[in-house]
């Protein structure tokens, strides 16, 4: 999912010139002592609309502690400045959200409420970040040093000799809106804020969160500010506190923040519960924590970059979805009302447009448990607030992006045994949603165009119908809303039938077939419909209309649930090559395949999705389209693409594709990497392209994958030696192109050999993907 804000920055100058960047952490990672965490950039990304954040924060965290330059979702690599260290970040998201109570050190006399004005220099020849940590020197003279817990940000600010050493609580000011926000001086040690706000992409409704900090010595002055007027010595008020402290002999001072989505007794129970320990006990644990989540896959061969990018990668692929629930339980839900979590955690922030597509398969294949309790939130998000959620932030519905990507991201937990006990109760929850639309009063969208689609076979497209809720609107991206409408009834009905619903399995599967609708035999593409029905837009299928984030070329490919029959209705297997090689420009790719990524893919800046007919890789709609080969017999063309779309991740800070939307992204890396890949998402198909490393071993949980551990080989793997000759499954001959997850779930070794030129493996019609019926 992106956002709306537009640089024009040239991405092919900037990536290309990425590797000379040097970060910090870049080049410690050239000093590796062996542990994996040395192999991770957090800045990779924080250039260019990445949109990463590179503070300390701990596997799916609550608090993401994180520095704040300027940027309207936090941390920019160009800018110099730092406003605040601000406890709430969403990896690689477009929209304005979180940054709640920027902490800032400083010194001298309080004078500025506004953190633009009294914001700090910096220099990145100063600054250094790695899984849970993050230092930066201020050009005010201040070393400010950040690590966290689960559901605590921890700060050490070492500072000049000074008796006016101050660090700044602001609490009405933040990366989304703040409505209303109050802070309390509670004692000589510690601080209290609470604070509404929304915002994201569009205004949302409010939410509050709540915060404790506690110093790790007394204060010798204190004061608090209501807009620009400072009040010494007050305990209340509702812009901001600063704390003094007297550094002329002890210059450190520590400081816990504790966050809660509940109320302030959830602050202070996630307070008691993370804090106590030094900064310095916090942050080993912090990255104890990250390698034990970064040794589930350890790869041999690569170069070094490659490697970095992996691990760097892996490493975003854990950040969310983000703790919900305090250290006791309790958790805010939909309804706005208290709940509390029994026998397992309660996880939100769903950007789930994004992440059904890959990171939700990853998690479900390298950390299981988390995956599982991921997938019981969302379902109690429906039980909790009556309907299933499309974009959730904290407690509300953003109604950001469009279809029913909440469908394929259940029905993944599904098919990867998540789900064992719950199998009907979340079942109950996708059908509803699939054969219905939210009530005027829900603050969430659903299927908003289900009534039509259901009845017509196409979600119409009515570019100026006015918004019924705060948002997007399906009704304005009517063509792949269908397309997303029938992927999700493909795979629900996989589910239904697995359960024994079987009348339910054959009224899904028939809706499956409803990207029918949209094929113009005029054009050989799919088009947006009106209300109608009649075929709208511009008949140039990279102009048209009714596309969200892309064009009628891009969602082309958008079938996975039966791919065969959109190749049918282009003209068959070679008519399907033909359009495949012209839209990533296949030619041109073989003679130099990172340009070819970085100057004829990449057309323009991270949120420039429309008038083309190449494949976008910056975009979550092309994730799936290089592995379409796979199902029209020349799967090699497969690994060409993939690898070249590979040279687009880096280890500076431009080495992202676009944004990496909560790990989307770099989901993609790890899985595309190691070679294998969710073909049709929501379902448990997984398909088969080289692997970039000559052995990727991984430590699987044996309570859903029952083999504990997969390797996966391919010895002289390299750019020129790419191509698969044969692939063995526990040293059985393996002549598809795809693996099925409970082919998986037995398997302990997939073998590749590869070589320099394509062989005749996968080509038969017996190796293409299946079809979803």
């Amino acid at each position: 999912m992106r956002g709306t804000r537009r640089t024009r920055l040239c991405l092919a100058g900037v990536m290309a010139a990425s590797a000379l960047i040097a970060t910090p952490a870049a080049r410690a990672a050239e000093r590796t002592d062996g542990h994996l965490t040395d192999l991770v950039n957090p800045f990779i990304g924080s250039q260019n609309e990445g949109n990463t954040f590179p503070g300390a924060t701990v596997p799916f965290g609550m608090v993401q502690l994180s520095p704040d330059t300027g940027h309207s979702t936090g941390y920019d690599y160009t800018q110099n400045q730092i406003r605040g260290f601000s406890l709430v970040h969403l990896s690689g998201v477009g929209c304005r959200i979180g940054g709640d109570l920027p902490v800032l050190p400083t010194t001298g006399e309080v004078t500025q409420t506004d953190y633009a004005r009294y914001a700090a220099g910096f220099s990145h020849a100063d600054e250094q970040a790695s899984p849970g940590y993050y230092s930066v020197g201020l050009d005010s003279g201040i070393r400010a040093e950040l690590t966290a817990t689960e559901r605590t940000g921890v700060q050490r600010y070492t500072f000049p000799a000074t008796d006016r050493a101050n660090v700044l609580l602001n609490a009405a000011q933040a990366l989304h809106k703040p409505v209303a926000s109050s802070v309390e001086i509670l004692d000589d040690h510690t601080v209290r804020t609470e604070i509404t706000g929304h915002g994201f992409c569009r205004d949302t409704g409010p939410y509050t969160v709540y915060t404790i900090t506690r110093f790790s010595r007394p204060f010798t002055a204190y004061g608090t500010w209501d807009g620009a007027a400072v009040t010494p010595g007050a305990r209340t008020g509702r812009g901001g506190a600063y704390v003094r402290f007297d550094t002329t002999k002890d210059r450190t001072v520590e400081a816990t923040t504790a966050l809660s989505y509940v109320d302030a007794r959830g602050a202070a129970v996630n307070l008691r519960a993370g804090g106590g320990r030094s900064f310095d006990a916090v942050r080993r644990r912090a990255r104890e924590e990250w390698e034990r989540r970064l040794t589930t896959a350890r790869v041999r061969g690569g170069d070094p970059t490659l490697r970095r990018t992996f691990y760097s990668s892996l490493y975003r692929s854990f950040l969310a979805p983000n703790i919900g629930s305090d250290a006791d339980g309790r958790y805010m839900g939909w309804d706005r009302r208290v709940h509390r979590a029994e026998r397992f955690t309660y996880y939100q922030n769903w950007s789930l447009w994004d992440t059904y597509r890959t990171q939700a398969q990853l998690l479900a294949l390298l950390a299981p448990r988390e995956a599982r309790d991921m997938a019981l939130s969302v379902v109690k998000v429906d039980e909790d607030g009556g309907w299933l959620p499309k974009w959730g932030y904290g407690p509300v519905e953003t109604n950001c992006m469009s279809g029913d990507p909440v469908t394929p991201f259940l029905t993944t937990a599904y098919q990867t045994g998540l789900l064992k006990g719950f199998e009907e109760r979340a079942y109950r929850a996708l059908r509803k949603n699939a054969d219905g639309v939210p009530p005027a009063g829900y603050p969430g969208i659903g299927r908003e165009a289900n009534a039509e689609y259901i009845a017509h076979g196409y979600a119409p497209f009515v570019k100026d119908r006015p918004l019924s809720k705060l948002g997007d609107s399906d009704y304005h991206h009517g063509a792949s809303v269908t397309l997303e409408y029938a992927l999700a009834d493909a795979v629900l009905a996989q589910m239904a039938r697995g359960l024994g619903h079987d009348a339910d399995a054959a009224r899904y599967a028939a809706r499956s077939r409803n990207y029918r609708t949209l094929f113009d035999p005029s054009t050989g593409f799919f088009r947006a419909r009106d209300a109608s029905g009649a075929f709208t837009g511009p008949v140039d299928p990279a102009r048209s209309t009714g596309f969200h984030e892309g064009t009628a070329w891009q969602y082309q490919w958008l079938v996975p649930q039966d791919l065969p029959g959109m190749i049918g209705l282009i003209g068959g297997a070679r008519a399907a090559n033909e359009r495949l090689d012209t839209f990533f420009a296949y030619d041109r790719l073989l003679a130099d395949p990172a340009r070819t990524a970085r100057e004829v893919w990449v057309h323009g800046d991270a949120y420039d999705y429309y008038n083309a007919d190449k494949y976008n890789p910056m975009n979550e709609p092309d994730l799936v389209a290089p592995y379409t080969y796979l199902a029209t017999g020349q799967p090699w063309k497969t690994t060409d693409v993939v690898h070249a779309a590979l040279t687009l991740f880096t280890d500076g800070p431009t080495g992202m594709t676009g944004n990496d939307d909560l790990g989307t992204m770099s989901a993609w890396n790890v899985l595309s990497s190691i070679g294998l890949f969710p073909i049709q998402p929501g379902y448990n198909t997984w398909g088969l392209s080289t692997p970039v490393f000559d052995r990727v071993d991984l430590t699987l949980d044996r309570r859903f994958w029952p083999s504990g551990g997969l390797t996966v080989t391919a010895p002289g793997t390299s750019a020129t030696d790419r191509y698969v000759q044969t692939v063995r499954t526990d040293g059985r001959p393996h002549a598809r192109t795809y693996l099925t997850t409970d082919a998986l779930r037995s398997a302990r070794t997939v073998a590749f050999t590869v070589g320099p030129r394509p062989s005749e493996w996968g080509t038969s019609p017996q190796a293409v993907p299946p079809v979803l019926k």
